[in-house]
C-alpha cells in the first residue's frame, strides 16, 4: 500500500485516455493512467481515423505513424443489396479543406499500441490491472481508491467507457436511450463482393450493410443488423452468412466476431467540480457516420490543453468550465444526428420500406455522379471528417450568427499547421499584412501568403488557441484590446 499524488488521475486506457495522457505529458503535467484492464485493447472495436483526428496526431509528431499503419479509403460506394452504384470519391470532397482528405481505416486496437509505445517514449506509463474502486473530493481536488494504494490528484478523468466507474461514482445521469436493436460485427478475410478501396453503404428493405476495408489484402469490417424479429437478439457468426448473400458478399474465415446493443446517450455534465468525463464515458451512439472513437480522441486533446493551462497557472480554475461548453454540444448533436439515421436505417414503418425498397434505387445513382460536384458534398464531409467543428469562443457570441473562421479549427492553408506543432498560443496572418505590424503581445507570429481558397482573410490577424481553434481576429491596430483578454480569461 502506498501513497500517491499527481497531477490528473486518468481512469481507463482506451484512445481516450491514451490520447489524454500523451498530451497532459507532453505539456508537462504530472499524469498517472489506471486501468483494469491487463493490457491494450486486443479486438479492432472502433475502426476510422477521421480527418481532424489525424491533424491531431500530426500535431503530436504521430501521423506519418498512423497513415502508414492505416488502409485508406479513398471513395463512399452506396448500393442497393447486391447492386453497387459506382463511387463517391471523398479527395475531391475534401481537397483543399484538410490535408488528409480521406477515411484512415485503423482499429482501435492499433490506435491504442501507437498512443501507449509514444506514452511509454514520453516517459511515462500505465498501471494495468488496477482499477479505482473509490473516489471522494477534496479541498485540495479528489482522493481515490487505486488498487491498494491512495491516490491524490488535483483532477481526475473518468475514460472509462460507457460503463463508466466515475459517472457512476459521481452521480452523473447518462441521458438518452437504448435501441432495442443490436448490431453484428465482423472481421473477414478473404472477403469478396465490395467495391475495392471504399467504405460501401448498402440498403435492403430490411437488411442493410456497411463494410470497411482493412488492412491487408481481401480484409474488411462488415456491419449489420440483429432485428427484433430474431428471437432474443442473439447471432452468430454462422446466421450472418446467409444475410451477407442478400449483398453478394462472401468470406473465407473471420478474425473477429461479435454482437452489441446500440445505446443513444450523452452524460448530464461533463464536469464535476474536479471530476471530468471523456470519450464513451461521456456519450455513447450508433457506428453510423464512424464518429465515436474520433470524438473521444478531440474530448482528451480539447480537454488537455485547457488542464494544462490551469496546473501552469495561466488561467483560473473556471477556464475548464469551457471544456463541457464547448465539447458537450457537440456530442449531443452527434447522438441527435446519428440517432435519426439509425432510426431511419432500422424503421420498418410502410414508408420506411418503400423508400429503402424504391426510393434508394433511383436517387442513389443519381446522387453519386452529384454529389462530388455539389458544395453539399463538400459542407458533408467537412461534417463528417470533424472538421466543421464549431465553438462559442466567448459567452457574448454565444448564439449569434457563427463566424467563418472564430470559433473553429484553424483553416488549412497549405503550410500553416506546422506551426501548430509549437503548442502555443500564436498570431497569424495571410497577406496584406508584415511581421512589423503585428504588435507585440508575447506571443508566436507568424505571417503566411495570402489563402483565398480559404475564409482567411488579407489584412487581418487571427489568435490561434495552441489546440489549432481560432480565438479571434482583429485588425493589427485593434489587436492589443481584442486578443489578452482572450488569452488571459
Amino acid at each position: 500500500m502506498a501513497d500517491l499524488t499527481c497531477d490528473v488521475l486518468v481512469v481507463g486506457a482506451g484512445p481516450t485516455g491514451l490520447m489524454l495522457a500523451n498530451w497532459l505529458v507532453k505539456l508537462g503535467a504530472d499524469v498517472l493512467v489506471v486501468d483494469g484492464k491487463d493490457g491494450p485493447t486486443r479486438e479492432s472495436r472502433a475502426l476510422v481515423v477521421q480527418a481532424r483526428s489525424l491533424e491531431i496526431y500530426d500535431q503530436m509528431g504521430l501521423g506519418d505513424l498512423v497513415l502508414a499503419a492505416a488502409q485508406r479509403a479513398d471513395a463512399l460506394a452506396p448500393g442497393y443489396l447486391d447492386r453497387a452504384f459506382g463511387r463517391i470519391p471523398l479527395g475531391a470532397l475534401g481537397e483543399g479543406v484538410t490535408p488528409y482528405p480521406y477515411l484512415q481505416v485503423l482499429e482501435q486496437s492499433r490506435n491504442e499500441e501507437i498512443l501507449y509505445e509514444n506514452l511509454q517514449k514520453l516517459g511515462a506509463d500505465v498501471r494495468w490491472e488496477t482499477a479505482v474502486t473509490a473516489v471522494v473530493q477534496t479541498d485540495e481536488g479528489v482522493e481515490a481508491k487505486v488498487g491498494n494504494d491512495t491516490v491524490r490528484a488535483r483532477f481526475c478523468v473518468g475514460c472509462d467507457g460507457s460503463n463508466s466507474a466515475i459517472r457512476r461514482y459521481r452521480r452523473i445521469a447518462f441521458e438518452g436511450t437504448t435501441n432495442p436493436h443490436r448490431f453484428y460485427v465482423l472481421d473477414a478475410l478473404a472477403a469478396g463482393g465490395m467495391v475495392e478501396g471504399a467504405v460501401n453503404v448498402r440498403v435492403g428493405s430490411d437488411d442493410f450493410l456497411l463494410a470497411f476495408p482493412m488492412k491487408g489484402r481481401g480484409s474488411w469490417r462488415l456491419i449489420g443488423l440483429v432485428r427484433d424479429e430474431d428471437g432474443d437478439g442473439e447471432l452468430s457468426e454462422e446466421d450472418v452468412i446467409p444475410r451477407l448473400r442478400k449483398f453478394a458478399v462472401t468470406y473465407d474465415r473471420s478474425r473477429w466476431f461479435a454482437t452489441y446493443r446500440v445505446h443513444h446517450r450523452v452524460a448530464a455534465a461533463f464536469r464535476d467540480g474536479p471530476f471530468f468525463l471523456a470519450g464513451d464515458a461521456a456519450h455513447v451512439h450508433s457506428p453510423v457516420g464512424a464518429q465515436g472513437m474520433n470524438t473521444g480522441l478531440q474530448d482528451a486533446h480539447n480537454l488537455a490543453f485547457k488542464l494544462a493551462d490551469v496546473l501552469q497557472g495561466r488561467r483560473r480554475d473556471t477556464w475548464l468550465d469551457r471544456y463541457e461548453a464547448e465539447r458537450r454540444p457537440v456530442a449531443k448533436r452527434l447522438v441527435a444526428t446519428t440517432d435519426r439515421i439509425f432510426a431511419g436505417v432500422t424503421s420498418q414503418s410502410p414508408l420506411s420500406r418503400v423508400v429503402r425498397r424504391l426510393i434508394v434505387p433511383l436517387v442513389a445513382p443519381v446522387g453519386v455522379r452529384a454529389v462530388p460536384r455539389t458544395r453539399g458534398g463538400s459542407r458533408l464531409f467537412q461534417y463528417v471528417s470533424q472538421v466543421r467543428i464549431h465553438y462559442w469562443m466567448t459567452p457574448r457570441s454565444s448564439g449569434g450568427r457563427r463566424d467563418a473562421v472564430v470559433g473553429r479549427r484553424l483553416p488549412w492553408a497549405g503550410e500553416n499547421f506546422a506551426a501548430l506543432r509549437s503548442l502555443h498560443w500564436q498570431i497569424h496572418a495571410y497577406g496584406g499584412v508584415k511581421a512589423a505590424d503585428v504588435p507585440d503581445l508575447g506571443v508566436q507570429v507568424h505571417v503566411f501568403p495570402p489563402a483565398p481558397s480559404t475564409p482567411l482573410q488579407p489584412g487581418r490577424l487571427y489568435l490561434v488557441r495552441p489546440d489549432g481553434f481560432v480565438a479571434g481576429e482583429a485588425s493589427p491596430a485593434d489587436a492589443v484590446r481584442i486578443f489578452p483578454p482572450l488569452m488571459t480569461g
